[in-house]
């Protein structure tokens, strides 16, 4: 299935957060707004307008955020089966996370090692052969640091090289993208609403996020902030991961072969609330390696285009299964009284994301409707 990843690519370059060649940030999103705003967030308007006038020549500071500590928890399992339907509703509403535990049966023998070598051999490349290779292209692209050097790829883990072939992570990818597709699918069955992904590949984008570990039991995070519906890890081996999660930092030990699932802030809008989810992508948490840069961790996200709107989606017991909460300007609906999140424009919300980067600051409080 293709995805709709070249929506991606329109966009401008952000600046390096950690200096060395820049470009000027993504414009100012260019969904339209419901007329909503209060003071508060005029503010932080005003302060996202003033970051996207930086000069080209000037560089974010580096923001680190390490995880204070975290409490060992349970990891449900899930399946595609459809007795496992039970576990999923469970899993999703009061975790946000889970593994599935028959990914075997769509990942090919040996292609998650064939793809964590190639990607490993990114790791290997001169810091120019990088940049040149893949130049940023907010998100995508390469995203230098310290200690964690990041590649965002899209779909077809495109490059600017000619020379350099990535056909196993490409098809890592490809079937991962499957099996998000197939859990968002079963979710939307599960909870009893209309697929938004549906069988268009213009619904959604995919990317592969590709980040060097650095294992500690305090690690720091630097890259990868972006919102999502799904994100997922295939389990090569034993490993273990720390998890932003509702209830703060969580650690999970997913099995060998299972693909571990954390669900976004799309997700949780989309059902109003009823899902619990992550904040960030699963960070290694399992102590230090002898050699950081022999470990990989590839994470892919199903996200949206950029041009999308978010907004809380209508049950199918509803009646119109195509519709989704109308947003309105003024007064409040009937629909209105059961919404949990005014509606709001993706491109701006990503790019809020990346710039705010807060771990101490829910990022979807200022899109709550209040009781």
């Amino acid at each position: 299935m293709a995805s709709s990843s070249a929506h991606l690519n329109h966009h401008h370059q952000l600046p390096n957060i950690n200096g060395g060649a820049t470009a000027a940030p993504p414009p100012t999103p260019s969904c339209a707004h419901p007329n909503t705003s209060t003071k508060s967030e005029t503010a932080a308007d005003a302060l996202s307008r003033l970051f996207n006038r930086l000069p080209p020549n000037l560089s974010l500071p580096n923001r680190r955020s390490s995880v204070l500590s975290s409490t060992a928890a349970s990891l449900p399992t899930v399946t595609f089966s459809a007795e496992s339907c039970g576990d999923l509703i469970s899993a999703a509403t009061e975790f946000g996370y889970f593994q599935l535990a028959d990914s075997d049966t769509i990942l090919p023998s040996g292609l998650a090692e064939a793809a964590e070598s190639e990607a490993l051999s990114l790791l290997e490349l001169s810091e120019e052969e990088k940049e040149t290779t893949f130049p940023k292209n907010w998100p995508l692209g390469y995203e230098a640091d310290a200690e964690t050097p990041s590649f965002c790829l899209d779909a077809d883990c495109a490059t600017e090289s000619g020379e350099l072939k990535l056909s196993s992570l490409c098809e890592f990818t490809r079937c991962l993208e499957k099996v998000g597709l197939k859990t968002v699918e079963m979710l939307a069955s599960a909870l009893g609403f209309k697929n938004p992904f549906g069988d268009e590949s213009t619904r959604f984008s995919t990317m592969m996020w590709l980040n060097q570990d650095v294992p500690d039991d305090k690690p720091a995070i630097t890259n990868g902030f972006y919102p999502f519906v799904v994100c997922l890890q295939y389990q090569i081996r034993e490993q273990k991961y720390c998890l932003l999660s509702e209830s703060g930092w969580v650690s999970v030990s997913p099995r060998v072969d299972s693909v571990l699932v954390t669900l976004g802030d799309i997700a949780q809008v989309w059902r109003n609330g009823e899902l619990k989810r992550v904040r960030y992508r699963p960070v290694v948490c399992s102590g230090k390696l002898d050699d950081p840069r022999k470990s990989v961790t590839m994470t892919l996200m199903l996200t949206l285009p950029m041009d999308s709107m978010v907004s809380p989606l209508r049950d199918i017991s509803d009646g119109d299964k195509e519709e989704e909460y109308a947003e309105e300007e003024e007064g409040v609906s009937r629909s209105d009284e059961r919404k949990g999140f005014k509606s709001f424009c993706f491109e701006d919300y990503a790019w809020r994301v990346y710039l705010e980067r807060l771990f101490f600051k829910d990022p979807l409080d200022r899109y709550r409707i209040k009781p």
